[in-house]
């Protein structure tokens, strides 16, 4: 699927199986004046000219004759008690399938980068000012009761989304105006002009009904969208919520009447009748699930897994095809998250000294079968990341903060400690020992203290297992720097729940990264987001250094700016050692039984772009035998 920031949003908020990114910062240079009349486009592009001019019929990468039917069963790890997306992050567990009956104002292309075209909007206007926004609703957009969507709705949804959610609240902190201002049109004014991405990401608006959540239910309860809820919401897409057992599984059922079938950005996807979510503890019973042929697809987040666990006889058939799509869209940060909140965490040196106590390369050789690299940077994988020392613009930017940073930032390349060897590693435990004499610690009786002789302990909160072999791996480390260490495995729900109110020690987190990054980095790093239940600053960082580098990346006015200032936050990120980096691999694995196809190519921006790409082969469905 593409990643855009709509699903970084989910993806922390809704627990999706494929977090969110993307939108960039670059809007098209021949935007109208602000006092002029509006100029309206079929489509948004943040790098130039769109691919697809208006009265496209449908993307080049779809099949627009792919056969309507079948279903697939999809598998989610944890579990859910919650549809309400609302409240998604604060309250209970949502449930993946709630996001997918809602639509939202634009769709995103998948084979261009930062593009999008219109899906419940049919067009958009902004002056090159970018102070606000209009977009015009199609007539015919309906809600799956049939009655329309109106600007009434999206004023609705942004308003109820920035009150209960802090991920929204913060993503849509600068819209500080939404007003009807036509039959069909909606006007979103910001609070200041220049931010070039604000008219974009309002396009990403997940578009909620009004007149349904200010209803009664069928109990003749009335509707409270700040709570949760297991009554099956009204969306306005191609699926409604069918049947489901709360905490264990839920079915997506086509809606046959649905009036964006032929929309451009919808033909030849949706193809399924029905899919299903079935909910899973963990990965090793989710794929035992699979070898049974109780799911379709599954996606396989472990290396082991993939190089040992995979030798079934379907596989051998070929009944179960194993397929690795190329991961081109998108940027990560992973690693052991060192929660600032935590006294002891507070000094840069010892959250340093925890980088030379992790042997990745080890770790790498006894977990992953060699199959992973490690991360250097918060936006690996994507030009973004930074490299070498500072030059040309980037250098400029970071001179605005040079009083706010360390030193290293301007001498030194940033890199991790190598390991994966018994004098490598006796070297890097060598240097975290002297960088914790340096923060006043010491160590007594082979544990280490702190400067007012409190040993110096940690918790690693885990909620499945493989993040629990991480963390045992990591322990013995720790400890042979006098670390006092311990794992606690959680439930899901618990695990959320400690997330949400930062009441942890040590955590592994990841922050997909968008091709071009902009007001989520306030989300993930910004010092107001460090108190905000539920935000994913979950490390706490406080830094107005840090603050000030967002703001750079928010207001670069082209894409080489951009560049440089997301590359200046980068190095400062780093040189603060608020995460221990782990790994990352360049793909997404799947396997599947081999009942599906898709048009050939598949986009170079969709991964696998299940589901929606794909449809039910029958005839492959037949070659392989009936599900169990």
């Amino acid at each position: 699927m593409t990643i855009t920031r709509r699903h970084l949003l989910q993806g922390a908020a809704l627990a999706a199986a494929a977090p969110s990114l993307g939108t960039a910062t670059i809007l098209p240079a021949h935007a109208q004046k602000a006092t002029e009349e509006p100029v309206w486009r079929h489509a948004l592009s943040l790098f130039g000219e769109v691919k697809y001019p208006a009265g496209f019929k449908r993307f080049d990468y779809v099949n627009p004759d792919a056969p309507k039917g079948g279903s697939v069963r999809m598998i989610s790890i944890g579990t859910f008690d919650n549809f309400n997306i609302a409240v998604a992050g604060v309250k209970g567990s949502i449930a993946p399938a709630a996001a997918m009956i809602y639509e939202t104002l634009m769709a995103r292309s998948q084979d261009e980068v930062g593009t999008e075209y219109g899906l419940l909007a049919e067009s958009a206007a902004h002056p090159d000012d970018f102070s606000w926004v209009i977009y015009r609703l199609r007539k015919d957009a309906r809600w799956q009761d049939g009655k329309p969507v109106t600007p009434e709705d999206v004023i609705f949804s942004i308003e109820v989304l920035k009150k209960y959610s802090p991920m929204y609240r913060s993503y849509y902190r600068h819209v500080v105006k939404s007003e009807k201002t036509g039959d069909r049109e909606v006007k979103f004014t910001f609070d200041s002009p220049g931010n070039r991405e604000l008219p974009t990401i309002v396009g990403e608006l997940i578009v909620l009904p009004k007149h349904y959540w200010e209803g009664n239910d069928s109990q003749g309860r009335k509707r409270d969208i700040s709570a949760t809820t297991l009554e099956p919401p009204l969306g306005s897409g191609p699926y409604r919520i069918g049947e489901f057992v709360a905490g264990r599984s839920v079915r997506l059922e086509r809606v046959k009447d649905y009036w964006g079938a032929n929309l451009p950005t919808q033909v030849g996807q949706n193809n399924f009748d029905e899919m299903r979510f079935e909910f899973f503890r963990d990965n090793l019973v989710a794929l035992e699930a699979f070898k049974a042929d109780q799911a379709d697809w599954i996606a396989e987040n472990s290396a082991k897994q993939w190089a040992t666990a995979y030798d079934f006889p379907a596989v051998t058939e070929k009944r179960v095809i194993k397929e690795e799509f190329p991961i081109n869209d998108s940027g990560r940060m992973q690693g052991f998250v060192l929660n600032l909140r935590r006294e002891q965490f507070k000094d840069a040196r010892l959250r340093r000294a925890f980088n030379y106590a992790y042997d990745f390369e080890e770790m790498n050789k006894q977990l992953f079968y060699g199959q992973y690299k490690r991360i250097n940077s918060y936006f690996d994988g994507t030009e973004l990341a930074s490299s070498g020392l500072p030059q040309g613009e980037e250098l400029q930017i970071l001179e605005t903060v040079r009083d706010k940073v360390p030193v290293e930032v301007f001498t030194t390349p940033y890199t991790n400690p190598i390991g994966g060897n018994p004098e490598a590693v006796r070297a890097n435990l060598r240097e975290s020992i002297k960088l914790l004499k340096e923060a006043g610690c010491e160590i007594r009786d082979r544990k280490l203290v702190d400067p007012a002789g409190k040993p110096v302990a940690v918790e690693i909160l885990v909620q499945d297992p493989s993040a629990e072999r991480i963390g045992l791996f990591y322990k013995p480390s720790l400890e042979r720097i006098g670390v006092t260490t311990s794992i606690r495995v959680v439930d899901d729900a618990q695990y959320q729940n400690r997330i949400r109110s930062f009441d942890f020690d040590v955590i592994i987190d990841v922050w997909p990264e968008s091709l071009s990054p902009g007001n989520e980095q306030r989300e993930f790093w910004g010092s107001q987001a460090a108190d905000q239940p539920g935000s994913k600053n979950t490390v706490g960082i406080k830094n107005p250094a840090v603050d000030a580098l967002i703001d750079k990346v928010i207001f670069a006015k082209d894409r080489a700016g951009l560049v440089a200032a997301t590359r200046a936050l980068d190095r400062v990120l780093l040189w603060n050692f608020y995460v221990v980096p782990q790994f990352t691999y360049p793909f997404s694995r799947y396997a599947r039984w081999d009942r599906f196809s898709h048009a050939e190519p598949l986009p170079k921006y969709g991964r696998s772009g299940l589901p929606s790409l794909w449809w039910y082969d029958a005839e492959k469905a037949a070659r392989i035998g009936k599900r169990s």
